[in-house]
């Protein structure tokens, strides 16, 4: 063998070392690259949010499949806050997600944590018009707006309630056969006054004085405010707690049918629409709460939320 014919050889050989290495390489990144797809899937998929163009005032609603397939629990933030999440069966859990008309529209960051990975889902929450209307509430015997120290503490603590179990199944009832005389996120002159960080927190049924008000779903009667107490604003109240971060509250009653404690079906008497408290005639107020805010209770009338 003369010299060319061994320095051909010897390249040969050297090439074949560098492919093998090569193919090792590449066969071991691909196989790692596999290995890390299958164990992490996209959270995107495993996530439902609803409805897909909520406006202002909407609950915004986010299960998340198979969850708990590490033991741990998945979180959920919107707007730097975290936000409880409950089972709804063995393998999906569910947040609720309150916006309100102070909010502002526009594309929302929604952080989910899932067995470890995190991701960032974007929503775009819709602008909505809200009217304008002027009343005059004057202060009388049977209340006014200025409130007493007692009934906003009472008030605010009841809206903060989360209770583990889920009182309600299926869709909302009225509380009321009256017809809706105001809607929710109505802005508002008082006395001529812009109230600047207040919107309509429910909806209005315009009944006669005593006609009944019902229990809109399932819950445990957890707040019960009289006028005589110091009720001032909200007049007679009566708040039922629904479950899982979402509370009912009925205002300016004439009469009061239940006491703290007591568990109410849906459709079950609760008390009387009145006028007592802020209120400028016979009306019920009914306002719901999500996590502590004020969202629209129509969407809960027309459609189930798990």
């Amino acid at each position: 063998m003369n010299f060319w014919q061994r320095t051909i050889l010897g390249w040969k050989w050297r090439i074949s070392r560098v492919s093998a290495r090569f193919a090792r390489f590449i066969g071991c990144f691909a196989l790692t690259t596999a290995i890390l797809f299958l164990a992490a899937p996209v959270i995107a998929q495993r996530v439902q949010v609803s409805p897909a163009s909520p406006r202002l005032g909407d609950t915004i609603s986010v299960i998340i499949q198979d969850g708990s397939k590490q033991g741990a629990k998945p979180t959920v933030r919107m707007d730097d806050k975290s936000y409880p999440m409950f089972p709804i069966n063995t393998s999906t859990y569910r947040a609720f997600l309150p916006t309100t008309p102070l909010d502002r529209p526009g594309i929302r960051q929604i952080q989910v944590q899932v067995d470890g990975q995190v991701e960032n889902l974007s929503v775009n929450v819709g602008d909505r018009t809200f009217p304008t209307q002027r009343i005059r509430i004057a202060t009388t015997s049977s209340g006014g707006l200025k409130p007493t120290q007692h009934e906003l503490d009472r008030v605010a603590a009841f809206r903060q309630l989360v209770t583990p179990e889920k009182y309600w199944n299926g869709p909302f009832i009225p509380p009321s056969r009256a017809r809706r005389s105001t809607g929710y996120g109505v802005r508002r002159y008082y006395n001529g006054v812009f109230a600047k960080d207040y919107y309509h927190r429910g909806l209005d049924f315009a009944g006669p004085q005593g006609s009944p008000v019902v229990a809109p779903a399932p819950g445990r009667v957890a707040l019960v405010g009289k006028l005589s107490e110091g009720f001032r604003l909200h007049g007679n109240t009566v708040g039922i707690d629904h479950g899982q971060g979402v509370t009912s509250v009925f205002l300016h009653l004439s009469r009061i049918n239940v006491q703290e404690g007591d568990m109410v079906q849906a459709g079950q008497v609760i008390g009387a629409i009145g006028s007592t408290g802020a209120s400028t005639g016979p009306h019920l107020h009914w306002g719901l709460y999500v996590n502590g805010k004020s969202i629209d209770p129509a969407p809960w009338l027309a459609q189930t939320m798990e």
